[in-house]
C-alpha cells in the first residue's frame, strides 16, 4: 500500500487549487510554517512535519484521503544486549588490563619521541563495534477514506505557539479538518478528523504497515478490542520488543467502530456513520535505563510494555481536554522566555517559498525569527521523555539511520543544548539522566579496562543507549573514535545547569558526582610533558576531534580539561563536599596542566601543542576554539591564570583565534557541508563581535542547509537528504550569541561579565529579548532600536545567587556599569 504513495501524493498535488493565503487556524503571530501541498512521500527529510512528546514523535505528510503518519518511540533501538546477550558496549576484558596498560605506555612514549609529535595508529585501543544498533523506526499509521473531486483551499501546517499540526481542504462541498498533537503529560498521541459543518465522514478506515520502513521485522498487528489495534514486534530479529496501541472513538453514539482481523497477522479499524473520529496511540518497548549497571549485568531489560500502554491508553481523556491540556503544558514548557525582532509575519507566503527564495546576507527578519522559535519547539517536543535529544531528536525512519541517529558527543548532542539553559528551557533532565544511567556505570569498566585507571569513568564519541562506552574500533579509527574527553564537555552542561539555576538539591544529588566522577578520571590520565619537558601535565594520546594526527597535547582537550577542574573548585562548596584531599590534587593539577592555548608559527591558534596547523585546513570541526565558543577558556581568557610561556594577552589570544577561524573556512569544506559547522561558525564570529561574518555564516546556513520543512540537512542534498538536528538547535544558540553573552568565568573572584548587542547585524535594527536566563539565576529583559539598547531590566528571583554583574554594551564593550543584583530584587538600568 505505501509504495503507491509517491504517486498518489504527486496526483492530490495536481489537483489541489493554488492557494496564496494562510490557514484560517494559523496563528496570527505568524509563529508556525504552513503549506499549500501535502508533502512528497519519497522527501521525508524535506516536506514532513514533526511532532512530539518526548516519549512519543511523529512525521506527516498532511495527505486528504489517505494520511500518512510516521511513528517514532524514542527507545526503539536495534542492536544491544537485545540482539546479542554478549554485547559489552564496546569494551576490553577485565583480562585485557595489563596488556593495555603496557600498550598505552608504549603509545605514549612513541608520541613523546616521534620527530614530529605524532604516529599513525592506536588501533590496538580500539575495539568492533559488536551490536551498536541504530535508533529505528516504527511504522506507518494510515487514516484513509473514500472522496472524490478536485481539491480546493488546501493547507497544512504547523503551528509551533501551541504544538498542534493542521491539515485543511474542500473537496466537493465539504471542508475537512485533520489535526494532530502528541500530548507529553498523557504519553500519547491523538489525530482528530471531523468537517467543518459537522456533516457525517466518508467511513473512516485505520491501518498500520511497515512497508516503507526498510528492515524493520514485520509486526503481528491484531484487534486487542472492538476498537483497538494492538502493534506488537521487534527492533530487529531478535531484538528489543515494542507495543503500541491505538485506539479510536467516534462521534456521534450512534457511530460504529470496529476492528477486523484477516488472520495472517493484521488487522484494520472501521468507522462508519461518523461525524468526527479520533485515533489515539501509546508506544513502549522493554528497555530500561534503570538496568543498565552491574547488578542488572548491563542488560537494560525492562518489563514488558503491554500493561503500562494499557494503563496509558485507558487514561486519556476526551479530544478536547486532552487538547486543552496539551496546549496549556507546551506553553508552560515554553516558560516566560521571549524574542522578537520587529518581524512582520508573512501571512501570504508558505514557507516553501520563503525558504526557496532566501538569500545569505540578504536574509528574511521574520523567517529566521520562525526558525529560532522553531528550535524552540523541536526541543521541547523531543526532550521530555526518558532520553534526550539524539542526532535527529527523535524523529527518525528505518531500521538503520545515518551515525544510528545516536548521541555523538564531539559537538552535536553538545549543540542540541546549548540554548536550553538561556532560554529557560527546563528540558535537560533526560540529558542527565542518560548520562548518570548509560554512560557512568559501564564507562567506569571502560577506564578500568582500556585506560588502567580505578575512578571514575569515561565514554568516547559515539554512543548508544546500551552504554557503548569503549572506544569503537572496525579498524584505524581514531581521528573519531579516540575522544575520553567527551564527558569532561558534558560536564560543562551539568555545570552550567546548576550556574543557571541555582539547584542546590539536584546538584548534591545528580550534578555534582557526575562532575567529580569524571574529573576522578581526568586526574589520573594527565601526564608529564616529556617531549616539551615543560613541567605542564598533557593528555596523550589524544586527537582533535574528527582530525587525523595521533599526538598529545591537544588544545581542545587541555581547555576542556581545565574547563571541568574549574567547576570542580567553584561547586565544591554547593556541592557540600568535604573531600579536600580531592579538591587540592584537583587545584595542583589544573595550575600544573599545560591549558591549551598557545600561537603558532602565522599567528593561529594552534590545535595541537606541536605546531602543526595548516593554513588550508578547513576541517568542519573547529574543536581547538572551543574555548571561544561555547566554552569560555578564550572567550574569558585570564592572563594571570592562564599563563603561558608566551605571556599572551587576551587581545593576542584573540587575535590567534580570529586567524584560525578565517583559515577554517566558512563550513563547505571537502570533508563536508554540514548546517551545524556553519552555526558554530556563526556563533564564534558573535564571540568575536564580528556583526557581519555572523550574520553571513548565520544566512548562509539558512540557505545552504535547511530544508522547506526547515529541518537541517547533511550533504549531500537533495529531496531525501540525510536530516540532522543539530543544526535546527545550533542556529538558535548562535542567533542568541550575536544578541547577549554570557560567558563563564574561571573563578568566582573573577567579575561575571554579559556582553548585550555584540554582535547585533544591521539586518536587525529593532528587537527585543525577555527573561533571558544568566548565571547565577537573574534574567535579563531588554531592547533595542538603531541607536542603541531602549531598555535594560534586570530580575532576580528569591532562588537566584547574590551575583556582582558587569555589563558591557556593542562590540565595542561600552561599559553600562557594575551592578549588585541580590535574590528577590529588580533592577531597570535602562
Amino acid at each position: 500500500m505505501l509504495m503507491r504513495r509517491a504517486g498518489e501524493a504527486a496526483a492530490i498535488a495536481a489537483t489541489v487549487s493554488s492557494v496564496l493565503a494562510v490557514p484560517p487556524a494559523f496563528p496570527s503571530s505568524g509563529k508556525g510554517i504552513w503549506y499549500t501541498q501535502p508533502g512528497r512521500f519519497e522527501a521525508w527529510s524535506n516536506d514532513w512535519i514533526p511532532i512530539g512528546n518526548g516519549y512519543l514523535a511523529a512525521t506527516l505528510l498532511g495527505e486528504t484521503a489517505q494520511e500518512v503518519t510516521q511513528l517514532n518511540i524514542e527507545s526503539l533501538w536495534s542492536g544491544g544486549p537485545f540482539q546479542d546477550p554478549s554485547y559489552n558496549g564496546g569494551n576490553k576484558l577485565p583480562s585485557d588490563q595489563a596488556t593495555m596498560a603496557q600498550d598505552m605506555q608504549v603509545i605514549r612514549q612513541a608520541i613523546f619521541e616521534s620527530p614530529n609529535g605524532t604516529i599513525d595508529n592506536i588501533e590496538q585501543l580500539t575495539t568492533d563495534a559488536g551490536a551498536y544498533g541504530s535508533y529505528v523506526g516504527a511504522g506507518y499509521l494510515l487514516s484513509s477514506f473514500n472522496a472524490s473531486g478536485p481539491i480546493s483551499d488546501y493547507f497544512r501546517w504547523l503551528d509551533i505557539e501551541s504544538a498542534l499540526h493542521g491539515t485543511q481542504w474542500t473537496q466537493g462541498n465539504t471542508t475537512f479538518f485533520r489535526e494532530t498533537l502528541c500530548s507529553n503529560p498523557t504519553q500519547a498521541c491523538l489525530q482528530r478528523i471531523n468537517t467543518t459543518d459537522a456533516s457525517t465522514l466518508p467511513t473512516v478506515t485505520y491501518a498500520y504497515s511497515v512497508a516503507a520502513e526498510s528492515g524493520i521485522p514485520v509486526p503481528t498487528i491484531s484487534c486487542f478490542d472492538n476498537s483497538t489495534l494492538q502493534i506488537a514486534g521487534t527492533a530487529s530479529d531478535p531484538g528489543m520488543a515494542f507495543e503500541i496501541l491505538a485506539r479510536v472513538a467516534a462521534q456521534p453514539i450512534t457511530a460504529s467502530v470496529s476492528c477486523a482481523s484477516s488472520g495472517s497477522g493484521n488487522a484494520t479499524l472501521t468507522v462508519s456513520g461518523a461525524s468526527d473520529a479520533v485515533i489515539t496511540w501509546v508506544g513502549g518497548t522493554n528497555y530500561d535505563m534503570n538496568a543498565g549497571d552491574a547488578a542488572h549485568n548491563f542488560t537494560f531489560q525492562g518489563a514488558d510494555p503491554h500493561d503500562g500502554l494499557v494503563t496509558l491508553l485507558s487514561s486519556v481523556g476526551s479530544y478536547d481536554d486532552v487538547r486543552a491540556a496539551h496546549v496549556a503544558d507546551y506553553v508552560d514548557a515554553l516558560g516566560d522566555f521571549d524574542f522578537q525582532l520587529a518581524q512582520i509575519p508573512n501571512l501570504e507566503t508558505p514557507t516553501d517559498q520563503l525558504k526557496a527564495q532566501y538569500q545569505t546576507d540578504v536574509g528574511n527578519v521574520y523567517l529566521e525569527w520562525v526558525l529560532f522559535h522553531y528550535a524552540r519547539y523541536l526541543l521541547v517536543s523531543s526532550s521530555r521523555g526518558a532520553l534526550p535529544a539524539n542526532l535527529q531528536g527523535k524523529w527518525a525512519k528505518d531500521a538503520s539511520n545515518p551515525w544510528s541517529a545516536d548521541y555523538h558527543s564531539n559537538i552535536n548532542i553538545q549543540m542540541n543544548y546549548w540554548f536550553a539553559e538561556t532560554t529557560g528551557l527546563d528540558v535537560v533532565t533526560p540529558l542527565f539522566d542518560y548520562i548518570e544511567k548509560t554512560w557512568a556505570p559501564r564507562g567506569a569498566q571502560t577506564a578500568q579496562y582500556l585506560y588502567n585507571i580505578e575512578q571514575g569513568w569515561v565514554t568516547h564519541n559515539e554512543m548508544n543507549i546500551f552504554g557503548h562506552t569503549g572506544m569503537k574500533g572496525g579498524g584505524n579509527t581514531a581521528q573519531w573514535s579516540d575522544y575520553p574527553e567527551s564527558n569532561a564537555w558534558m560536564m560543562i552542561h551539568v555545570w552550567d545547569h546548576f550556574d543557571f539555576t541555582r539547584d542546590v538539591d539536584w546538584f548534591k544529588a545528580q550534578g555534582y558526582p557526575l562532575l567529580k566522577s569524571a574529573a576522578q578520571f581526568h586526574l589520573k590520565k594527565l601526564i608529564p610533558d616529556e617531549r616539551f619537558n615543560d613541567s605542564t601535565l598533557v593528555v596523550n594520546p589524544c586527537n582533535s576531534p574528527e582530525q587525523a594526527p595521533i599526538t598529545m597535547g591537544c588544545a581542545h582537550a587541555q581547555q576542556l580539561i581545565w574547563q571541568l577542574f574549574n567547576a570542580i573548585e567553584k561547586g565544591f562548596d554547593a556541592a557540600g563536599d568535604t573531600d579536600t584531599d580531592f579538591l587540592g590534587e584537583v587545584i595542583s593539577k589544573r595550575d600544573q596542566m599545560d591549558k591549551g592555548i598557545h600561537v603558532g608559527s602565522w599567528g593561529q591558534l594552534q590545535e595541537w601543542k606541536v605546531d602543526m596547523d595548516s593554513p588550508t585546513d578547513t576541517h568542519r570541526h573547529l574543536s581547538h576554539l572551543i574555548g571561544l565558543y561555547p566554552g569560555y577558556a578564550i572567550a574569558s581568557y585570564n592572563q594571570t591564570l592562564q599563563a603561558t610561556s608566551q605571556n599572551l594577552t587576551r587581545a593576542e589570544v584573540w587575535a590567534a583565534a580570529e586567524t584560525s577561524l578565517i583559515h577554517r573556512g566558512n563550513g563547505t569544506g571537502p570533508d563536508a557541508d554540514a548546517g551545524w559547522e556553519k552555526v558554530w561558525r556563526a556563533a564564534c564570529w558573535a564571540q568575536l563581535h564580528n556583526a557581519s561574518q555572523f550574520y553571513h555564516e548565520l544566512s548562509y546556513a539558512i540557505e545552504r542547509n535547511f530544508a522547506p520543512n526547515l529541518f537541517s540537512l547533511y550533504p549531500p542534498l537533495g529531496e531525501d537528504a540525510i536530516f540532522q538536528i543539530d543544526a535546527n538547535f545550533g542556529y538558535a544558540a548562535a542567533l542568541l550569541n550575536g544578541l547577549i553573552q554570557t560567558p563563564d568565568i574561571p573563578a568566582h573572584d573573577v567579575p561575571y561579565t554579559v556582553y548585550l548587542l555584540p554582535a547585533v547585524p544591521k539586518n536587525w535594527p529593532i528587537g527585543a529579548l525577555s527573561n533571558v536566563r544568566l548565571r547565577g539565576g537573574p534574567t535579563f529583559s531588554f531592547s533595542w532600536e538603531p541607536a542603541g539598547l531602549t531598555s535594560l531590566v534586570v530580575n532576580a528571583s528569591a532562588n537566584a545567587a547574590h551575583t556582582r554583574v558587569r555589563i558591557l554594551h556593542g562590540a565595542d564593550e561600552r561599559d553600562l556599569g557594575t551592578f549588585d543584583v541580590r535574590p528577590g530584587t529588580s533592577l531597570r538600568i535602562i
